[in-house]
């Protein structure tokens, strides 16, 4: 799924996390050794870090709050994980703000308590992250070359047919992302015409839109599951159940769907 926080086609959130990764650590590191060794040094170091690392993590967590409403999809598992991800950062940067504002010129042995918690729960949040990323492809797009650009669009949903794209709009086998309520449903272009079906992959929720179509088949990015895009009708697990199809009209140059 392509994220809606980026810079020409890169996520913003990914490219902000090392920041408060990095401060954070470094945080951790000198008031350990601040608190070993006696030198009051590491610990005014490790105050500037902390500082820094609290406001290049609510910096980062900007671009993930818009991923997390618009880019991962509903109801499905990484949503949960997504979920989850959020409430360790926000744990996470509660405890470290807790403890620079607890600070006082000496090394404290509580403080450094904090702050290797604080560490830990960043650490598992950051594997929920990989997740997201390298296995729900959050923020990526793993579509083939000829794919055509991303497309994402929102309507009201109304009775009837809704106008939702003109009839060159998209290329063969490119498909559209459309938001009709609260509902999201794939626009595509076929070898015989338009098609439209759900954007959820009933495995796990996957975002069918973000994977690849070819041949009258989409294939769901996140484990593969394919269906037949005119029918529904599930070709391939791991899903154990087909998706549902929309009715799709062309006349006068327009793409009408009926929802």
């Amino acid at each position: 799924m392509r994220s809606r926080a980026s810079i020409k086609g890169h996520p913003i959130h990914p490219m902000l996390i090392g920041l408060p990764i990095g401060f954070f650590v470094g945080t951790v590191a000198f008031d350990v050794l601040s608190l070993f060794l006696g030198k009051p040094s590491f610990w005014q170091t490790g105050s500037h870090l902390e500082a820094a690392g609290i406001i290049s993590a609510v910096l980062a967590a900007i671009p993930g709050i818009i991923d997390f409403r618009y880019t991962v999809p509903p109801n499905s598992s990484a949503k949960k994980r997504a979920a989850k991800h959020g409430l360790l950062n926000s744990s996470m940067l509660i405890i470290f703000t807790a403890a620079y504002f607890l600070r006082d010129d000496l090394a404290a042995g509580y403080i450094v308590a904090m702050e290797v918690i604080g560490a830990a729960l960043m650490t598992y949040s950051g594997w929920l992250g990989g997740t997201l990323v390298h296995r729900n492809q959050i923020g990526v797009d793993p579509r083939y070359a000829d794919a055509g650009k991303w497309k994402e669009a929102y309507f009201d949903k109304s009775s009837g047919q809704i106008d939702v794209a003109s009839g060159d709009e998209l290329k063969l086998n490119q498909m559209k992302l459309l938001h009709i309520g609260e509902e999201r449903i794939v626009l595509a272009r076929t070898e015989t015409g338009y098609v439209a079906f759900d954007d959820w992959c009933p495995h796990k929720g996957g975002s069918l839109a973000g994977g690849s179509m070819m041949c009258g088949t989409v294939q769901c990015p996140w484990h593969g599951s394919q269906f037949d895009v005119s029918s529904g009708a599930l070709k391939a697990g791991p899903s154990k159940e087909g998706i549902p199809v929309y009715e799709v009209v062309e006349e006068g140059g327009r793409v009408l769907v009926r929802v």
